[in-house]
């Protein structure tokens, strides 16, 4: 990923840098854990331990040669090692995916804490942004036409929920991936004990694979992405809220917009949302990742490296653009203005068409069958969408007209906006209790 897009930390966790402290890691446990059980001298681990990882410059200098990103690592560290004999017992027992497999699980596990920590903040400033908002009365809308009167809070509440979920998801995700095997070029222990395995995966916080061929099967891996796609997509449907809100005929929201930002280069008066568009293309990326990684399941028997590729850019790429676009989301909440007269204002926009639902009921529950209703009601809201009646005039003429009378203190209730949302109270208790 750019560095545009790349937050510190999370580009920490995937940099080439850190990725071979993990490997570095990983085999000094396994080189102890030998020479505890006997397999290997005991004098070879302090050495290996006292090695500092090898730079990135370094390995690439040797894979230049090899051809081989474990062969040229191990090679690197060698010239680290003091003496360099001792480094003969690195590895010993190991194939290439019981460093790499291993390694990637503890990038996974450390990427989807940062991951989650953010999340929580995402959830928890949609949460307060809905309360402060449960009696925002703004239109509902569907098809992008309004409907019903509605809170802007019930529409945050939305998000705030789903952003939980999605939240949860991960977490459950993350139990997929902290997964480690030690079990050598066919997952047969050839060369390695279990024992080994049990006792290495304990100390790095990870669980062995309940069983492995030379890779672990990538079915956890798979559902990991898939829930950072799901929670980038949330993401996305907050911006896109926020960009219709943000429309100059809408205008019921709008993108913090500091001092010495700039909209356009050529009209000075412009005030995007650019943030909201930032996070809608971002997350098509995050979403792009599930297929290639996903097509890494079906592997040649017990294994080929076609996921291997993929893999090395879909993962570490997907988890940077989830840090970036949660941290993104919660700052444009946290930071979102809310024009409470424009949505009471665009409430009205309709001379009253948006009460035609409450007006429906009120005439069954007066007498009339519902057809006859439907057609009263539906006669009076087209006068006033062609001529901009208002809504309770057309009304008492259409109803005159076909020798009804209506109740005007029933009419009036029905077109009084609270009352639409006066049920809400269950789903702000509800969000009152998310965490």
């Amino acid at each position: 990923m750019i560095e545009r897009y790349t937050l510190p930390e999370m580009g920490r966790v995937w940099s080439e840098a850190h990725k071979y402290e993990l490997w570095c890691q990983v085999e000094t446990l396994v080189l102890a854990a030998q020479a505890d059980a006997g397999t290997v001298p005991a004098d070879a681990v302090a050495p290996v331990r006292a090695a500092a990882p090898p730079a990135p410059e370094a390995v690439a200098a040797a894979e230049a040669v090899t051809d081989h990103d474990v062969i040229a690592f191990l090679t690197a560290w060698a010239d680290n090692t003091t003496p360099r004999s001792a480094a003969a017992w690195v590895h010993y027992g190991m194939t290439s995916s019981d460093l790499l497999d291993t390694a990637l699980a503890l990038q996974l596990a450390e990427a989807t804490d940062l991951l989650l920590g953010k999340a929580s903040r995402l959830v928890a400033v949609l949460r307060e942004h809905a309360l402060a908002h449960r009696d925002t009365l703004r239109p509902g809308r569907t098809h992008g036409i309004h409907a019903e009167p509605d809170v802007w809070g019930h529409r945050v509440a939305d998000f705030a929920f789903a952003a939980a979920r999605g939240r949860d998801r991960l977490q459950r995700a993350r139990e997929q991936v902290a997964v480690g095997k030690l079990s050598g070029p066919v997952g047969t222990y050839s060369n390695i004990d279990p024992v080994i395995e049990a006792l290495v995966m304990a100390e790095l916080g990870l669980r062995p694979a309940d069983v492995a061929t030379q890779v672990v099967f990538r079915d956890g891996i798979g559902e990991w992405i898939a829930a950072l796609a799901v929670l980038a997509t949330t993401c996305e449907a907050i911006a896109l809220e926020v960009r219709h809100g943000q429309r100059t005929e809408v205008a019921e929201l709008a993108e913090p917009f500091r001092t010495g930002q700039k909209g356009s280069s050529a009209m000075p008066h412009k005030r995007n949302p650019i943030r909201s568009e930032r996070i809608c293309g971002l997350a098509r990326l995050a979403r792009g990742y599930v297929t290639p990684v996903l097509e890494g399941i079906p592997l040649w028997h017990e294994r080929d490296i076609s996921h291997s590729s993929a893999e090395r850019v879909a993962l570490p790429d997907a988890a940077i653009i989830a840090d970036y676009l949660l941290h993104l989301t919660a700052g444009l909440v946290e930071g979102l203005v809310v024009d409470r007269a424009r949505m009471r204002a665009n409430l009205d926009a309709t001379h009253g068409l948006i009460y035609s639902s409450s007006v429906l009921l009120e005439l069954v529950s007066a007498g009339l069958s519902r057809e006859d209703a439907y057609a009263l009601v539906q006669a009076a809201a087209q006068v006033t969408w062609d001529t901009g009646t208002p809504f309770r005039t057309a009304l008492r003429a259409e109803a005159a007209a076909s020798g009804q009378e209506l109740d005007e203190a029933r009419l009036a209730e029905a077109c009084r906006p609270e009352r639409y949302v006066a049920r809400l109270g269950v789903v702000f208790d509800r969000l009152e209790k998310l965490s």
